[in-house]
């Protein structure tokens, strides 16, 4: 794939042009303690073994066992913090942006895996996080979410916890960004939204250039049709108040296509079939910006106009769990500072690209040496 060079350049120019603005965002609302794991395919010894590559394998492996029985050894790599929103927001904190994240990161203190992010940014702590086990392949990822402590996210339990209506109004209302991710893990997610628009926007004053909201839907496919069909009503009713921008990865924008029922024409297959998809859910949405980003590129629409930027594809990644909160990261810095929807779709791909080689977010001087070797085609 071929170094876009000029957009590199363009994308190091403007940053740098915006490197003294001052971000403020308020991120929520999941928490997930995250552990790694390899299924393991074949052990020489107690400390070597060869994991199961790909899902496909697995699969195949799980089919062979139906009426019988098989065994699947899981071994434990890592354990990290994990959540759409806590990696989002460890991302935007590496970029430097001030930030308050309001979520369960645990309950009555931190969990542990929280406390770095806990001490770069105001924390507002709801409940105890969920827990995932994180089977990482060389064509994906396996997400095995234990979900139920987030029952316990509420729009009262954010109030009691953040002070009050009017302190949480004014946490909203000195943002530049606001993003409750997660609507798929968190089943009040809805109400929530909902007594944002009826409590929260009247309180709100109306600025010049209205601030973004962003939206992550994290995999809605085990959800109702109506379920989020109304969540899609309710992200459009934020554009009351902010531009929204929702976040999707390519099977999510099939769903929420179908949602809509839009048909997509049969012959169209590819960037072709994404482009027409993009572009019909954003009629039916009305909202500022619809980003959809695929494993080798991200494309946007905003003000009408489609964007697509390529990425800088790893094939052998050292991690891929977070990959898509790194990019929406990126993108929505990339926003926020005011750089130019490609801009912003470059920073995204980079942001994760430099995220899946080195297992941790880049800091503004690590995205310099990320953009060197890119455009000096050296990356591995």
């Amino acid at each position: 794939m071929a170094v876009p060079t000029q957009n590199i350049r363009n994308l190091r120019a403007n940053l740098s042009a915006k490197r003294d603005t001052k971000l403020k965002m308020i991120i929520g609302l999941d928490g997930f303690v995250d552990e790694i794991i390899h299924p393991v395919n074949t052990r020489e010894d107690f400390e070597t073994y060869e994991r199961i590559g790909t899902i496909r394998e697995l699969g195949e492996r799980v089919v062979r066992a139906a009426g019988l029985s098989t065994n699947i050894e899981l071994v434990p790599v890592g354990m990290k913090l994990g959540g759409n929103g806590p990696i989002m927001t460890n991302a935007l904190i590496e970029y430097g942006v001030k930030l308050t994240y309001i979520g369960a990161l645990g309950d009555p203190s931190i969990h542990p895996v929280f406390v770095p992010m806990g001490e770069k940014c105001t924390v507002y702590s709801i409940n105890e996080p969920g827990h995932t086990d994180a089977m990482e392949f060389q064509d994906g990822k396996l997400l095995l979410c234990k979900t139920s402590a987030l029952n316990g996210v509420t729009w009262e339990s954010i109030l009691n916890k953040v002070g009050g209506l009017d302190k949480y109004t004014e946490i909203v209302a000195d943002a530049d960004l606001f993003g409750m991710e997660n609507w798929t893990m968190i089943p009040n997610m809805s109400n929530i939204w909902g007594k944002m628009i009826d409590e929260v926007f009247p309180k709100l004053p109306d600025k010049a250039v209205k601030p973004l909201a962003f939206f992550d839907l994290a995999d809605p496919e085990k959800r109702s049709k109506a379920d989020i069909a109304e969540a899609m009503r309710l992200i459009g009713l934020f554009e009351k108040k902010f531009r929204a921008v929702l976040g999707l990865n390519e099977k999510e924008a099939y769903e929420i296509a179908e949602v809509f029922d839009i048909e997509i024409p049969g012959e169209l297959s590819g960037d072709a079939k994404l482009k027409f998809a993009v572009t019909e859910i954003v009629k039916k949405l009305g909202v500022y910006c619809l980003v959809v980003h695929p494993t080798k590129e991200a494309v946007c629409i905003v003000g009408g106009e489609y964007y697509k930027q390529n990425g800088p594809f790893c094939e052998n990644p050292v991690l891929t769990t977070g990959a898509g909160d790194n990019f929406n990261a990126g993108f929505c810095l990339g926003l926020s500072l005011g750089l130019s929807p490609q801009d912003a779709l470059l920073l995204g791909v980079c942001t994760s690209g430099f995220y899946v080689r080195n297992a941790k977010s880049p800091t503004l001087k690590d995205l310099s040496g990320f953009l060197d070797l890119w455009e000096s085609d050296a990356l591995g």
